[in-house]
């Protein structure tokens, strides 16, 4: 026997049906529907339409109606397309020191920097992995958040990523949200490592990459592109391999120095992330090619650096997605919704754009085609926000948080609760 399920009315839906993935897009472009309902069929989205037209269609189906007593806006869930939230330890030693002044080489020389993290991660067993992973992406999903990409990178040791990749994987059987895993073993050539870049590249795509499909624990491969990571000549042979083996590659690109992007179209890369030192070379080179540009306003904001040129890419007719980055060094605040306003405030952003960015378009940098969207076959992910417009929600900046959210046909978080 189907299950089905009704809820409405809801004052206002943006299904974001009809975005599409590239280019600027003006408010005024995308409708406001009103007066809707979404009945739900398992765990997709069966139909969307009048409420009172659609109730007799549910009644006729036996469905189970949720009626609503207020005001709601419904949006697709939010995705964030980029986070490390698989990793141990803090970094606020380092935080203190980047806001008095130190550069990066000098938190590395203390101590501090991605190897700093490493070593916790390293000396975190995998239950204690598991353990963060689930208290943050729970805390992701109470904002609204009902798919989170995870990578690792925190290993970079064959053992250690497998420890870190085996943690997400666990994890995400034991969650309301989906966990998207993605291998960053190639984010710095690890300090106890017998070897140049090219040979440590080389033993994780010979060894570890076979596992990875063998445990089917990743079906995405990431990579650090920078001056104190890998260079370009570095990764070419090592995304080969990984696109031969059939996985999606996704690429740290841009973030210090240029280089990372020109890697990602050329191997087209399904997306792009960081890009806060792109140019107009690079804008054009991105917005011409199929990767999807994803901004981590988290980092500028955690580093104090520029935002990626978002304006600049969508009026290129690039695809934009936003994502947090939330990590314990770079990215701490792992706010998905505040830091994409933030963005828009200062990039000049419209709110379709914003709204767009961590949902269809973010889907889009995961190569996800089942959501983003509130449209007839897509999953049920849904948030409902307890308002009469939908530009409040980025008017508070974060603040509005949503009052239900809805992950494949469920009610999985309610205020009411």
């Amino acid at each position: 026997m189907k299950n089905y399920k009704l809820i409405g009315p809801i004052s206002q839906l943006i299904s974001m049906e009809k975005v599409a993935t590239k280019g600027a897009i003006k408010d005024e472009e995308v409708s406001i529907l009103k007066d809707m309902g979404i009945l739900i069929e398992g765990e997709q989205i069966h139909s969307i339409g009048d409420y009172l037209e659609i109730k007799q269609k549910a009644i006729s189906l036996n469905a189970k109606i949720i009626e609503l007593q207020s005001n709601y806006v419904c949006i697709p869930g939010f995705i964030d397309a980029h986070t490390h939230i698989c990793f141990s330890g803090s970094r606020a030693r380092d935080y203190a020191m980047r806001n008095a002044g130190k550069s990066y080489l000098e938190i590395a020389e203390a101590g501090g920097g991605i190897w700093d993290t490493v070593t916790q991660t390293r000396k975190a067993t995998q239950e204690e992995l598991i353990y963060g992973i689930l208290k943050r992406a729970n805390a992701l999903l109470k904002t609204g958040i009902t798919t989170i990409e995870v990578k690792s990178g925190y290993g970079l040791s064959v053992s250690e990523e497998l420890k870190m990749l085996r943690a997400i994987k666990n994890a995400n059987e034991n969650l309301e949200a989906d966990l998207i895993a993605t291998c960053l073993a190639g984010h710095m050539l690890p300090r106890d490592f017998d070897g140049d870049h090219k040979e440590y590249l080389e033993t994780i795509s010979n060894t570890l990459f076979p596992i990875l499909k063998d445990e089917n624990l990743t079906h995405r491969i990431d990579a650090f592109i920078e001056k104190s990571a890998f260079l370009p000549s570095d990764i070419y042979p090592y995304f080969k391999k990984a696109k031969a083996m059939g996985f999606d590659i996704t690429v740290h690109a841009d973030q210090f120095s240029t280089g990372g992007s020109e890697v990602a179209v050329k191997i087209n890369a399904v997306s792009a992330d960081h890009l806060e030192a792109s140019t107009e070379d690079e804008i054009k080179m991105l917005a011409d090619s199929n990767v999807v540009s994803v901004a981590l306003p988290g980092a500028s904001i955690g580093l104090g650096c520029n935002f990626t040129p978002a304006r600049k890419i969508l009026d290129a007719g690039g695809a934009l997605a936003i994502a947090s980055d939330w990590n314990p060094g770079s990215a701490p605040m792992g706010d998905l919704l505040t830091q994409a306003c933030i963005l828009g405030t200062f990039e000049k952003l419209s709110n379709t754009e914003v709204l767009a960015g961590i949902t269809c378009r973010a889907a889009a940098a995961l190569n996800l085609k089942d959501r983003g969207r509130l449209t007839t076959g897509m999953l049920a992910d849904f948030n409902l926000f307890q308002t009469d417009h939908f530009n409040e929600i980025f008017y508070h900046q974060g603040k509005l948080v949503p009052s239900q959210v809805w992950k494949r046909g469920d009610i999985v978080y309610s205020d009411h609760n």
